[in-house]
């Protein structure tokens, strides 16, 4: 039987919106790590947090619209992050992430809405996210980033996911990324009883957009 999804690894493209959070642990909701990987705490009893609203576009192996949340985490001495809640609008993403690497994502509905770009504005992002519950229809998350600075560069990153598997040992996932970098500014709405309540109140410490990225995910 044909699988429902790519092959790793996955060529992507597309743009994203990222933003930095230094959240108090005790915020947090309990999200089991791998063995021998711990989060990252800069600041005491604080976390640092990544979100993720990326719209993967149509030239890459998937079309589809993603926000991930993802705690920086560590291995030894090797820096790495680990996505502990992901929603995506596409079955096939869905699956795939599960079965190749672990990555929980979760059905969601996606309202992404490009600023436009005007002498005054460098342009940005509006965007909802909504999934299937007993407040259906309301969006469990919204965004707004606002582009301050372009960058006359394509900045490349790798990095890598540690995901934990059934058994609690780590799927080390590969990432190449590169993209025109932005930087901004991020503000984030989140419905008070909804899964990323534990945001509310908090805002990003720095937000950065990637535009017409090359994305690689997986190893060959």
């Amino acid at each position: 039987m044909t699988r429902p999804y790519p092959p790793e690894p996955w060529q992507l493209r597309g743009d994203m919106h990222v933003a930095l959070w230094l959240v108090p642990g005790d915020d947090l909701p309990h999200w089991p790590l791998p063995d021998g990987v711990h989060a990252v705490s800069p600041a005491g009893r604080r976390r640092l947090l990544v979100t993720f609203w990326v719209d993967y576009r149509s030239g890459g192996d998937l079309a589809y619209r993603e926000l991930l949340v993802a705690v920086v985490v560590r291995r030894a001495a090797r820096l790495a992050a680990t996505a502990v809640q992901v929603w995506v609008d596409d079955e096939r993403s869905l699956a795939g992430g599960r079965q190749l690497w672990a990555i929980p994502k979760e059905p969601a509905a996606f309202d992404f809405r490009p600023l436009p770009l005007t002498r005054h504005r460098a342009g940005g992002l509006r965007a909802a996210m909504t999934t299937e519950g007993p407040a259906q229809g309301e969006p469990d998350a919204s965004v707004l980033c606002h582009d301050l600075l372009r960058l006359p560069v394509r900045l490349p990153v790798r990095a890598h996911l540690l995901q934990r598997r059934g058994d609690g040992t780590a799927c080390d996932v590969p990432l190449r990324l590169a993209g025109r970098p932005s930087l901004g500014r991020t503000r984030l709405r989140v419905r008070p009883d909804g899964p990323l309540a534990y945001l509310s109140g908090h805002k990003p410490v720095a937000s950065v957009s990637l535009r017409d990225f090359r994305f690689t995910v997986g190893s060959a």
